[in-house]
C-alpha cells in the first residue's frame, strides 16, 4: 500500500483533477500517498473508500474524452474525523498538507487577519484551549499542528491551493493568529517548523453529472460512482520551501518559481474575474454555462473590455497576456465542459474583493471609469436583487438587505469607494431598472 505522506483538506472534484493528478503523475508517486478529508460530509469519503481510493478522471476535450483511473488517494475521511486528521499529522513521514477549501473557509476579516468575531472561530478557540472538537479550517490546522508539535514529528509544508491572493501568507496569518490566541509558544513552534507555500492553481472542473457517471460506465465497463470531469488544460505554479520533502511534481508539469504573484494575479483577474463577469451578466441574459456565455457577442464584448482593463495591472509581458487571453477563450468555448454560471456565481461577497476590486481601485486611482469592472459590480447587484442564478453566499445577507441602494452596497464592499460619486452613478446606470 502506498505510504501516506500528504494530507489533504477539501476532498472534491478540483483536488482530484489537480493536486491528486499531479501527485499520481509524478515518477515517485508510489512513495506519496494522500489521505484526503472532505469539508464535512462523509458521503464522498465513503464512496472513494469503497473503490479503494480509485476514481476515473475524464479529460474532456472539444471532440472526445480521455479516461484514466487515478490511484493517488490512499485513504479518504470525512472532515469531521478530527482524530484521524491529528493522527496523520503526528507521523514524521507526513511532509505536506494541501488545502482546497474556498476563499470563505479561511475566516479572514477585511484586513486579511483571522476574524475573531466569527462565532465558529470563537468556538474553535475555546475547543483548542479546553480540549474540544474544532470545525473551521484554521481550527483544524491548528489542532493538527498542535498534535504534531506534541509528538515531536518535525517540520512540514502547508500548501494552499485556493483562489486567495498570496494564499501561503494568508494561510500562515490566520493559522498563527489562532495559535497565538491559544498558546503563544505554539505559534512560535509553527513559525519555526511549518513552511507555508504559495501557489497558483488552474484547471476548470465542473460538477460531475449523472450523465457523466453513465458515460464512464459505458466506456470503461466500471461502475465508478465518483468520476471527475475536467478540461485538458492544467497549470500549477508554486513558490516556497518543503522542509520534509515533496513529490517530483515538476516532472508532471508543475513549475517552481521565486515569485508566484504575477501568475496568481493573471489567473485571478483574467480567468476568475472573467468567470464572475459571465456568471452574473450572462446569467441575467438566460445563459446557463460559460460556453453559452462566450458564444453571445454581447457577453464576449463585455469580457474583452474587462480583460483590457485587467491586463494593465498584471505584471507579465504583453505577449504572454495576449496568448493567455486567446487560450482562455478556447477553454471557455469548449462546449463539452458544462461549467455552470450558477456554480461560479456562489460566494460573490468573498470573490469580488479578490477578483474585481483591485482593478477597480487601480483604474479609479488612474482617473478612469472602468466599464468592465463597473459591469461586473452592477451585474452582481442585480444578482443580489434576484436576477439570474439564485444567491448562494453565506456572506450575502448584509448586501441583500441593502441591494436597493448602489451606494450602500459599494460602502459595504469597498468603504474607500463609498464617496466616489462618479463610480456610484456609473454603477447605478448599469444596473437593471427596478
Amino acid at each position: 500500500m502506498t505510504p501516506v505522506r500528504i494530507v489533504h483538506l477539501g476532498l472534491g472534484g478540483f483536488f482530484r483533477a489537480h493536486q491528486a493528478w499531479y501527485t499520481g503523475a509524478a515518477p515517485d508517486a508510489a512513495h506519496w500517498g494522500i489521505a484526503a478529508f472532505t469539508g464535512r460530509s462523509r458521503t464522498l469519503a465513503d464512496q472513494l473508500n469503497h473503490q479503494d481510493g480509485r476514481y476515473t478522471l475524464v479529460v474532456r476535450g472539444p471532440d472526445h474524452d480521455d479516461m484514466s483511473v487515478q490511484h493517488a488517494v490512499a485513504a479518504a475521511h470525512p472532515g469531521t474525523d478530527l482524530e484521524s486528521w491529528c493522527d496523520y499529522l503526528t507521523r514524521p513521514q507526513v511532509a505536506v498538507v494541501t488545502l482546497t477549501v474556498t476563499e470563505a473557509a479561511y475566516r479572514s476579516d477585511r484586513d486579511g487577519g483571522l476574524d475573531l468575531d466569527d462565532e465558529d472561530v470563537r468556538a474553535d478557540l475555546a475547543a483548542l484551549r479546553h480540549g474540544g472538537t474544532t470545525g473551521t479550517v484554521p481550527g483544524r490546522l491548528v489542532a493538527g499542528l498542535a498534535a504534531r508539535r506534541a509528538a515531536g514529528a518535525g517540520s512540514l509544508a502547508v500548501v494552499s491551493c485556493d483562489n486567495v491572493p498570496a494564499n501561503g501568507a494568508a494561510t500562515e496569518r490566520v493559522v498563527t493568529e489562532l495559535a497565538e490566541a491559544v498558546e503563544p509558544a505554539l505559534a512560535g513552534w509553527i513559525r519555526e517548523h511549518v513552511a507555508f507555500v504559495t501557489t497558483m492553481v488552474d484547471r476548470i472542473t465542473p460538477r460531475t453529472t449523472a450523465d457523466d457517471v453513465r458515460a464512464v460506465a459505458e466506456q470503461t465497463g466500471w461502475a465508478d460512482a465518483v468520476p471527475v470531469v475536467t478540461e485538458p488544460f492544467t497549470e500549477w505554479v508554486l513558490g516556497g520551501a518543503f522542509p520534509n520533502g515533496r513529490p517530483a511534481w515538476e516532472a508532471a508539469g508543475a513549475r517552481f518559481v521565486d515569485d508566484v504573484h504575477p501568475y496568481e494575479t493573471r489567473k485571478l483577474l483574467l480567468l476568475n474575474g472573467g468567470h464572475s463577469l459571465l456568471a452574473y451578466a450572462a446569467g441575467a441574459r438566460g445563459h446557463d454555462t460559460i460556453a453559452q456565455a462566450v458564444a453571445d457577442p454581447d457577453c464576449r464584448g463585455w469580457l474583452d473590455r474587462w480583460w483590457d482593463e485587467a491586463v494593465r495591472h498584471v505584471p507579465l509581458p504583453a505577449a504572454d497576456l495576449t496568448a493567455y487571453r486567446a487560450a482562455l477563450l478556447d477553454r471557455f468555448a469548449n462546449p463539452r465542459i458544462r461549467h455552470t454560471l450558477a456554480q461560479i456565481a456562489a460566494d460573490g461577497s468573498q470573490k469580488l474583493p479578490i477578483r474585481v476590486l483591485p482593478v477597480l481601485r487601480a483604474e479609479r486611482d488612474a482617473g478612469r471609469l472602468p466599464s468592465g469592472a463597473i459591469r461586473i459590480l452592477a451585474a452582481w447587484i442585480d444578482h443580489l436583487r434576484g436576477i439570474g442564478a439564485p444567491v448562494h453566499d453565506a456572506g450575502a445577507g448584509p448586501y441583500r438587505e441593502r441591494a436597493g441602494s448602489v451606494r450602500d452596497v459599494i460602502a459595504l464592499l469597498a468603504p474607500d469607494l463609498a464617496e466616489d460619486r462618479a463610480l456610484i452613478d456609473a454603477v447605478g446606470a448599469a444596473v437593471r431598472p427596478g
